[in-house]
């Protein structure tokens, strides 16, 4: 509880005649027992929640907090095999090549949907602070259930009437799939426990890696399918019915959400929410025994009256900038740089081991749908996944620290194996080593900073800001994201104009973009080692004070408070403290009888 908070209650207090039966000031007893109780009213609620054991719910939790995540993952690896289908369709040229999508189409339908998850990001974390995680939640689900069937539905047959409305509908999708970022980790990291929060929000992420692996197995059934049923002969064009399989696929995306979407409105209010936020501890304890196996009605029968108070400053104050500013900048670039190399890593997969394949030209539309689908699950199986789970497993013994640094460095290792001697070597030697060194990068990644960079901004922040920071860290991820994506397209393109591809510049060439991006993963492990903070086996509270970590409290008029102990210290004995300390200015008279603007103010340094 602040020093500004602290007064301005116990100025309540002592004005309500219920508390001092008409008396002008209380006893030093009196003002202990307030300072001791206003405290702890909150803290039972929070303890309990730190302590409870892991409950059907919590698994629960996972699955309906991650369909947003799912649905992220989804459209990222299905869209790769829409622009190839939608290039095969309306881009034909009737010379007995398969047709292919512009590069700037593409750039568009990679970043469109990027720019809307900013927004996404940006809006619905302010909204989850400012109304309730709950309140929003649903909305977010249904945005993306929505804009996926809209997506698949795009109007008219004709290029520039598809590309409009799949544009615009994919726009919405980005924003749902931003909304859902803040939302879900927050949503995950106030009900988890202390000891198996980390693993529970990075188990809400790994559902990505579900995301990619139905994405790749609904476009091999699929086209599969359309391959066996279709009467067209020859390779070119595509079949009339191909539409019609690139519409399925992105459909098909809102389903797993649509079947989640009950318990996702039936989920209560998270409790720090209510109780922090709100300052409601009876609505909180209903909630938490709603849906947890714990029993707080003595919380609820003791503190009817007496709510916790909330810290005044805002996001945009010099106090925060103070206290969380740090956390703030370590979390933004971190998410930045990591997806500036993970999503060109992911999204142009087939540029990178391209020469290991059969060329397109030999391939009807959905042979090389069902090939692009085949490879990537085949990555996803044995790196992507893997990689997440290994977070899962870890991630609360190693330490997000440690995972990250460690990720970004080998994740480095990988790509600079990769690149370096990628034109003299790998170039035309694709074989197994190169893609276990290819695989590796995805493994690091997963088992790295991907996940750790979605789990550190739902720890780090107080309960009034922790939606609004996630939104704002997971943003600036998705702008590495654009450039990162957009960029690799065009800068990987041969420096030679004989080799660029149609439609596009010449670029730096592959070995250098790969060396690029191991050096942006460089750069992000030693940012990792020394700002980002460690938050395993710390309760939320803890961690944010960390924060606010106070090494000395001065006073302008009278006795110097002590420093602050440890975030481990106990929160009652730190309170105790901290009433006798006030208990011994009040026998000051000078103290008592001044105006309290003028008698206190706190200065906190990190």
């Amino acid at each position: 509880m602040s020093m500004s908070s602290l007064s301005t209650d116990f100025s309540s207090f002592i004005s309500d005649p219920k508390h001092n039966n008409g008396r002008s000031s209380l006893s030093h007893l009196e003002f202990a027992a307030f300072l001791i109780s206003s405290e702890n009213m909150a803290s039972e609620i929070l303890a309990a929640l730190d302590s409870a054991a892991t409950q059907c719910y919590h698994f629960k939790t996972i699955v309906v907090s991650g369909m947003g995540l799912f649905t992220d993952a989804y459209d990222l690896f299905c869209i790769v095999v829409v622009t190839k289908l939608i290039g095969r369709i309306y881009y034909d040229n009737g010379d007995g090549t398969p047709g292919v999508t512009p590069p700037l189409v593409v750039s568009a339908m990679i970043g469109i949907p990027l720019l809307g998850t900013v927004v996404g990001q940006l809006l619905f974390g302010w909204l989850g602070d400012k109304v309730g995680r709950r309140r929003v939640y649903g909305v977010a689900l249904s945005i993306i259930i929505f804009s996926s069937v809209g997506s698949g539905l795009s109007i008219g047959r004709t290029k520039k009437c598809v590309l409009t409305t799949l544009s615009f509908f994919r726009f919405l999708l980005g924003i749902g799939i931003g909304a859902d970022y803040p939302l879900s980790a927050t949503i995950m990291s106030e009900f988890a426990n202390r000891a198996t929060r980390g693993a529970f929000i990075a188990a809400v992420f790994s559902m990505q890696g579900f995301g990619i692996l139905v994405s790749s197995a609904v476009t091999v059934v699929l086209s599969a399918v359309f391959d066996k049923a279709s009467r067209a002969s020859g390779k070119f064009p595509a079949p009339d019915e191909a539409d019609l399989l690139w519409r399925l696929i992105l459909i098909f995306g809102s389903v797993p959400a649509a079947l989640t979407f009950y318990w996702r409105m039936m989920m209560p209010e998270t409790a720090r929410y209510t109780a922090l936020v709100e300052q409601n501890i009876r609505q909180a304890v209903k909630d938490m025994e709603k849906v947890l196996a714990v029993s707080l009605r003595r919380v609820e029968e003791d503190n009817t009256e007496n709510e916790p108070s909330q810290p005044t400053y805002g996001l945009f104050s010099r106090q925060f900038l103070r206290h969380h500013g740090r956390d703030l900048l370590a979390c933004t670039t971190s998410w930045f740089l990591v997806d500036v190399v993970f999503y060109s890593n992911n999204l142009f997969q087939s540029l990178i081991y391209g020469a290991a394949l059969k060329k397109p030209i030999n391939m009807n539309a959905y042979q090389e749908a069902k090939r692009i689908a085949t490879v990537q699950a085949i990555i996803a199986i044995c790196s992507t996944i893997p990689g997440y789970w290994a977070t899962v497993l870890l991630i609360d013994r190693v330490g997000r620290v440690t995972i990250q640094t460690m990720g970004f460095f080998l994740t480095a290792l990988a790509l600079f194996a990769i690149g370096i001697p990628y034109d003299f070597y790998w170039d035309n030697h694709i074989n197994g080593g190169f893609f276990v060194l290819y695989g590796l990068t995805f493994f690091f990644c997963n088992f790295g900073p991907n996940t750790t960079t979605f789990i550190v901004p739902a720890e780090l922040f107080p309960a009034r800001f922790r939606s609004t920071c996630h939104g704002i860290s997971g943003a600036a991820g998705k702008v590495g994201a654009i450039i990162g994506s957009i960029g690799f397209l065009w800068a990987s393109q041969s420096r030679h104009k004989a080799e660029v591809e149609e439609g596009y510049v010449p670029g730096i060439g592959m070995e250098p973009t790969l060396i690029i991006l191991g050096g942006i993963c460089v750069v992000g492990g030693f940012f990792s080692y020394f700002f980002t903070p460690e938050t395993m086996g710390r309760s939320l509270e803890e961690n944010e004070e960390s924060g606010i970590e106070m090494k000395e409290i001065r006073v302008t008029r009278g006795v110097p408070l002590p420093a602050a102990t440890s975030s481990t210290t106990d929160r009652t004995s730190r309170v105790a403290d901290l009433a006798l300390n006030v208990m011994h200015r009040l026998r000051n008279p000078l103290w008592r009888n001044r105006n309290r603007s003028e008698t206190t103010s706190t200065t906190v340094n990190p």
